[in-house]
């Protein structure tokens, strides 16, 4: 681990300023909108547009840096961030808004397809599953920390909307002083979606319906907190305890994966998701039962997008993982695109109560769908399930490939060892 540090910290510190600049956004602009007086509708949409850019960015951005190489990808798209984060607060009109959220969301996916390139590249065969274990702390220690920043500012002023400017600026120093020139990317072959749905079922539905938990979380916490009447300082705090608790569980439930079978799992930590939903909606106006509700709920969704993943690698050949893991990918932005719409209605429906409820319908949904998938199919044993390895529902393909290597990597020891 130390020597993955030694050898990638300006990356890796790179990245956690740009998570932070990244992870402060959706709070502030939910805040910022809701000053504006934006109707939740209005605002969903916002948020929702940073995840179809984000899918969109997901798969156009290997071609543009086949074209013109890394560096000049991320120095362009770095720019072109920091522009639109200091013009919301000049054009606060919704359909502004929802343009540049697109732009923010496709440049940080091709920023993130670079950054996650080098660090792949700099990863050797026995060091890829702690760095990936390090990579998606930065990635959460960032948005925790991003959330303090929101008390330092006013929301309905300009300061934080440049200070996020400026982070996603000094983010690309560290990163483009210290990398050197990766391999191009190598072109992989792709599985059909009835393909991978037919290889998996439960773990299609699961990785679509974590994508609209994390498009939520991510994104609609600081619409939740205006509503429900909490101060700036209560709404960092909430927005922050979703990624405290997901940094906590990560690893513990990555533990018990390897052991039992993971869609008891599943089924164990959807049922307390929803519990935990509930308690939300019914408590939610006592904040220390809020904030409990809000670690719960983020400890148990954040590590469940990794399970998924595992899952459904325990059902593929090493050989067939990569081209699985661009479907999923896609799959997964699909659900986080149509999250913040859908919750937007919630919350304009029955109030601030309607956010819990609707990440417990999600939870609810995918836990009986997985009881369901225990009747029809026999779960493999514990020794031909692949190593579980920690990663995020925002994580683009090269992250995800990552994974897939190490998945694979861990099977091909299993052979041996058989």
């Amino acid at each position: 681990m130390f020597e993955v540090i030694r050898n990638s910290w300006a990356l890796l510190f790179g990245m956690m300023l740009l998570m932070v600049g990244n992870g402060l956004q959706g709070t502030l602009l939910g805040v910022r909108g809701d000053l504006e007086g934006f109707a939740t509708t209005a605002i969903s949409i916002v948020m929702s547009a940073y995840f179809a850019g984000f899918l969109f960015g997901s798969r156009a951005a290997p071609e543009m840096i086949r074209r013109v190489g890394h560096i000049r990808s991320f120095a362009a798209l770095g720019s072109l961030i920091s522009a639109a984060l200091v013009l919301f607060p000049v054009v606060t009109e919704p359909w502004a808004w929802t343009l540049l959220r697109a732009i923010i969301g496709f440049c940080f996916s091709a920023v993130y397809v670079t950054a996650e390139s080098w660090l792949n590249n700099a990863a050797t065969n026995e060091n890829r599953g702690q760095t990936l274990s390090i990579y998606m702390i930065v990635q959460l220690s960032g948005i925790v920390a991003a959330q303090g920043l929101l008390v330092l500012g006013d929301p309905g002023g300009y300061t934080l909307f440049i200070v996020l400017s400026v982070l996603v600026s000094l983010s690309f120093a560290p990163i483009l002083l210290s990398v050197t020139p990766i391999p191009p990317f190598e072109s992989t072959s792709s599985m059909g979606l009835l393909e991978i749905f037919r290889v998996s079922p439960l773990g299609c539905v699961g990785i679509f319906t974590i994508g609209g938990i994390y498009s939520v979380m991510f994104g609609m916490t600081g619409v939740y907190g205006t509503q429900a009447g909490l101060s700036l300082s209560q709404i960092s705090l909430f927005a922050a305890i979703f990624y405290v608790g997901g940094m906590l569980l990560q690893f513990p439930i990555g533990w018990i994966s390897d052991r039992v079978d993971r869609r008891l799992l599943i089924l164990a930590v959807c049922i307390a998701g929803t519990v935990t939903g509930l308690l939300g909606a019914i408590f939610g106006s006592v904040y220390t039962l809020l904030i409990a509700a809000a670690f719960l709920y983020g400890g148990l969704a954040n590590p469940l997008y990794a399970l998924l993943v595992a899952y459904v690698n325990d059902f593929l050949k090493p050989e067939q993982m990569a081209a699985a893991g661009g479907r999923l990918l896609f799959i997964n932005g699909v659900g986080a695109v149509m999250g913040p719409v859908l919750v937007g209605f919630a919350l304009q429906a029955v109030g601030p109560p309607g956010f819990f409820l609707f990440l417990a319908a999600l939870m609810a949904g995918l836990g009986v769908y997985a009881a369901y998938r225990m009747t029809v199919r026999p779960a493999p044993s514990a020794t031909e399930t692949e190593s579980y390895a920690p990663i995020l529902p925002n994580s683009t393909a090269v992250a995800l490939g990552a994974a897939q290597d190490y998945y694979a990597e861990a099977s091909g020891e299993d052979d041996d060892a058989a």
